[in-house]
């Protein structure tokens, strides 16, 4: 699986002109899986992001996580993520997961996120979305399970 994490002090996802998911402090992510990712992934990743420590501390140090500062997740599906672009201008997709799959470890991946305490807002898999943040930091971290 792959995760784009950005810091954000706010994040919200916009869906046929409605918002369907809004946070304040904490984490928008774009998250993408494989057809060989499977749950040990996706419990790599809840445990890495919610003990991650990028927020500052009283000393100006980044050195709390997000349950330290209360925060919330904005989780968006997004197979653009594993786009090869290799050969030619026109990306290929060929290594994102099918959709049945990757929708399955998504919502598994946002369920333990929430049974971690962590309030978590999302898009609607496979939609046209539109996501807006202020990317605080700015603080941009990239996951990927295969280079654990």
């Amino acid at each position: 699986m792959r995760v784009l994490l950005q810091k954000v002090s706010e994040a919200s996802v916009t869906i046929d002109g409605q918002v369907h998911g809004a946070i304040k402090q904490g984490f928008c992510l774009l998250v993408g899986a494989q057809d060989s990712d499977t749950s040990e992934e996706v419990d790599y990743l809840v445990h890495k992001i919610s003990k991650l420590r990028v927020f500052e501390d009283d000393a100006g140090k980044m050195n709390l996580s997000l349950a330290d500062v209360q925060g919330s997740i904005l989780s968006v599906s997004q197979f653009t993520l594993y786009a090869s672009t290799k050969k030619g201008n026109r990306p290929s997709f060929t290594a994102a997961g099918e959709p049945t799959h990757a929708k399955q470890l998504y919502e598994e991946f946002n369920t333990k996120l929430a049974a971690a305490g962590i309030s978590v807002a999302t898009g609607i898999f496979g939609a046209d979305m539109q996501v807006a943040l202020v990317n605080d930091g700015p603080v941009t971290i990239w996951f990927d399970t295969d280079h654990k």
